[in-house]
């Protein structure tokens, strides 16, 4: 029986990988800048500066838009977790340590644009924006005790960065606001090239250590929360995201999970050993669930919309 390769081992193999991919998103890539999508003529003072501090009649957003905005902020804020976590598991040498600079600081203009955009349109409250800010990022990434690894977190980020492009293209046509959807369109442009970064490492995990890496997967997928996942409000935000179709559980398993199994051909490949069919089978097993926990939130959340344009029209009728 052939042994497990170590982490190290394993990002020896696939440093070359790593630098192919490197080498293509650099060439595909391209320069944008946070401060051409922002209105900056649409800024004034806060009271510190002879202004005056926000009220929420200043807010165009609606109220699925501001949470969607604020879930989104508050991801792309906790970035220094996410540093942390992947450059404590991929290397900083060669063309690991360039990826993960390359990766973090493109990464990091997707808070600064979104946040300018919030604080100058005045679209939420920036003091509890803030709080909310010291407290997600002084509490860090929240994932499952047993994850850890090349593997797990390959696997992790490539599911995360899909979904986080879905989710911002989807807030964008939640704000109904060509400014705010033209900046989370260029930011959702950015996941999707990261996303194809990690889906191509994660695929060459696959054909180097086939068990190893679909146990991961498995894991990955049947764990899976957003980077988000324990930020202030983070449960309330998710079922307003649910309830109007920014993100839920038909879109992560048809959007995000689905389509990157079927591009890795899990459910084709014959190189697996015992352990590794095992793990696929899980897997298998998983997607059946969550399909049908996807159906059963979908009746559930059109019986309740339903209800309330019911009720919403009862109510017109009376005045």
């Amino acid at each position: 029986m052939a042994r497990d390769l170590t982490q190290l081992e394993i990002l020896s193999e696939l440093e070359p990988v790593a630098e192919q991919n490197l080498n293509r998103h650099l060439s595909i890539a391209k320069e944008w800048h946070p401060h051409d999508y922002v209105p900056w003529d649409a800024g004034r003072n806060f009271a510190a500066m002879g202004g005056f501090d926000w009220d929420p009649s200043q807010s165009a957003l609606g109220e699925v838009a501001k949470a969607a905005m604020i879930t989104n902020l508050l991801t792309e804020d906790n970035l220094p977790s996410y540093h942390r976590e992947i450059a404590e598991n991929f290397s900083m040498d060669g063309a690991w340590g360039t990826w993960v600079g390359r990766w973090t600081a493109e990464e990091n203009r997707h808070g600064i644009v979104i946040r300018d955009y919030l604080v100058v349109t005045r679209a939420v409250d920036p003091v509890a924006l803030e709080r909310d800010r010291m407290i997600h990022m002084t509490n860090g990434a929240q994932s499952p005790d047993d994850w850890g690894g090349f593997l797990e977190n390959v696997a992790y980020v490539t599911f995360q960065e899909l979904a986080t492009r879905v989710s911002h293209r989807n807030t964008g046509r939640a704000c109904d606001e060509p400014i705010a959807d033209r900046m989370l369109q260029r930011i959702a442009t950015d996941e999707n090239l990261h996303m194809i970064f990690y889906r191509n490492l994660c695929a060459a995990g696959l054909d180097l250590v086939p068990d190893q890496q679909i146990e991961a997967i498995t894991r990955i997928v049947t764990n899976f929360v957003m980077p988000g996942y324990g930020m202030p409000n983070f449960r309330r935000h998710g079922v307003i995201m649910a309830k109007h179709g920014i993100y839920d559980l038909r879109q992560h398993l048809e959007e995000v999970v689905r389509p990157v199994l079927k591009i890795w051909n899990v459910f084709g490949r014959d190189d697996f050993g015992p352990r590794g069919e095992r793990a696929r089978d899980e897997l298998a097993a998983f997607l059946e669930k969550l399909d049908r926990d996807a159906t059963k939130f979908e009746e559930q959340r059109d019986r309740l919309l339903a209800r309330e344009a019911a009720r919403a029209t009862r109510e017109r009728a009376t005045i």
